[in-house]
Formats: structure tokens, C-alpha cells, sequence
């Protein structure tokens, strides 16, 4: 029989652990809408450098990473090949810059609500790389549900009208960089799961490896494109903006979400 304070002690850990989680998830969504629409400063600037975003939450992550691999005595060295940490790596990162990207013309909420329709490019992924099948009923509830999320997308209220261009053009990119956010994040999760089937891989070191290279694309991206500097600019002017920044690349820290979404699955399954 189990212990009575036991049970107590884990429901209150798992509590603890689902509060972090949704505090964290929460504060992500407001930070990343206010940063991408919401101007800065008198002159009313809009922050609009996606990449060096990316670029500061692959650097926490990254150092997160790295402690708890060191904390936990875990191997350092690489368990796959480097190329498959930066294919995992490169869909990443245009899933997260496509994310931010999108926000610029639809908001928050729908973002969000447009997630549901992700079941589909991860059946179609499945398909091509796991070898999965999945039968009709499958793709039809896939279908309906991505219809269902369509419908709100491509007929946005007052309130999810682009700040950068208020017509119809904004909400047609917005829709094409949903679709781009949906389809690479669908790739990435998929040969997640491909990689840590195929070989013996703590997630820490995955996620070390993979931000790891994230940080030297983008950093790569931000030189060639000429953004580095400006965006540095940018946050040196609006103090305010820097310290979202800072914050956002806390709250969405994988390494950090991660040790709190096992604690949930140890802890009642």
C-alpha cells in the first residue's frame, strides 16, 4: 500500500511541475507577441529581427544544456553524426524564425489556434521518414481539423490585422509562414524521434548539439544579412525590448521546460 504522504508529495511536485509549464508557455506567447507587434519607444519602432531572436534562445539553451550535461555526468561527445544535430538544427530554426515572422501578421491566439492543424505535415513526415501509415479516417479528422483552423486564420478580426500592412496581402503572408512554421516543425519532431530510436541519445545531448549548431547558423545568418549590428542598435535604444529578449529566451528555454514536462510523465505514469 502506498504511503499516504508519498502520494501527497508527488501530487504536490507534479502540480509544481504543470504550474511551471504553463506559467512558462504563458509568459512565452505574451513576450513573443509584444516583441514582434507591439512598438517601442516614442518613435513607435517595430522590432523586426526574427533571426536575433533566434539566435539569443539558442545561446541560453545551449548553455542550459551543457550544465545539466555536466551536472549529470552524462557524455559530452556527439552520439550521431554532426549533420543529423544540424538538419534537426537548420528545420528548427525555420520553424522558431517563420513562428516570429508569422506574428508580425496574425496574432497570438490564431498562431496558436493554427498549431492544431500540425497533426497533418507530421502524418506526412511520419510517412516519408518513419515509414509510418496511417489509414483514411486518419487524414480525413487531419483534414477537417486543418479546414477548421483555415477558417479562422484566412478571416482574421480587427484585433489580428498586421501592424506592418493593414490588408488582406499581410494576412496571406501570415497564412504562408504558418504553413512554412507547421511544415518544418513537423520535419524536426519527426526525425527527433527518428534520432533517438536510431541511437542511445540522452535528450540534453541532442538538445546541446542541435542549439549548438543553431547558434552558428544564425549567428552566420545575422553577419550575412547585415541584421547583427542593427538589431544590437536596436536593443541599446530600447532597454525595454532587451530585457524581453532576455526573458523570452528563459521562459522558452527547452532545457529548462523539459526536466518539469518528466517530472509530470515519471511522476504519474
Amino acid at each position: 500500500m502506498t504511503d499516504p504522504p508519498l502520494i501527497e508529495n508527488k501530487l504536490w511536485k507534479g502540480v509544481f511541475a504543470a504550474s511551471g509549464i504553463m506559467v512558462t508557455l504563458l509568459v512565452y506567447g505574451v513576450l513573443q507577441e509584444k516583441i514582434m507587434r507591439v512598438p517601442y519607444g516614442e518613435n513607435k519602432e517595430y522590432f523586426k529581427y526574427s533571426l536575433f531572436l533566434v539566435f539569443c534562445n539558442r545561446i541560453m539553451t545551449s548553455a542550459v544544456s551543457a550544465v545539466f550535461l555536466v551536472g549529470s555526468k552524462k557524455a559530452l561527445d556527439p552520439v550521431a553524426p554532426i549533420y543529423k544535430y544540424c538538419l534537426v538544427s537548420i528545420s528548427n530554426m525555420m520553424t522558431t524564425t517563420c513562428q516570429y515572422e508569422a506574428l508580425k501578421y496574425v496574432s497570438f491566439p490564431v498562431q496558436t489556434l493554427a498549431k492544431c492543424a500540425k497533426m497533418m505535415p507530421v502524418m506526412v513526415w511520419g510517412t516519408l521518414i518513419m515509414q509510418k501509415r496511417y489509414g483514411g479516417p486518419d487524414y480525413f479528422v487531419a483534414l477537417l481539423v486543418t479546414i477548421g483552423c483555415s477558417v479562422f486564420v484566412l478571416y482574421p478580426t480587427e484585433a489580428d490585422v498586421s501592424p506592418y500592412n493593414r490588408g488582406r496581402e499581410s494576412t496571406v503572408w501570415g497564412v504562408s509562414l504558418m504553413i512554412g512554421y507547421l511544415g518544418f516543425d513537423g520535419f524536426t519532431s519527426t526525425f527527433q524521434d527518428k534520432l533517438f530510436k536510431g541511437y542511445d541519445m540522452e535528450i540534453f545531448n541532442q538538445i546541446f548539439y542541435t542549439t549548438l549548431c543553431s547558434c552558428i547558423f544564425s549567428l552566420s545568418g545575422l553577419v550575412v544579412q547585415g541584421q547583427l549590428l542593427l538589431a544590437a542598435e536596436f536593443v541599446s535604444r530600447h532597454n525595454d525590448c532587451f530585457y524581453d529578449i532576455i526573458l523570452l529566451s528563459t521562459v522558452s528555454d527547452r532545457s529548462l521546460q523539459v526536466p518539469l514536462r518528466l517530472s509530470i510523465f515519471f511522476y504519474y505514469y
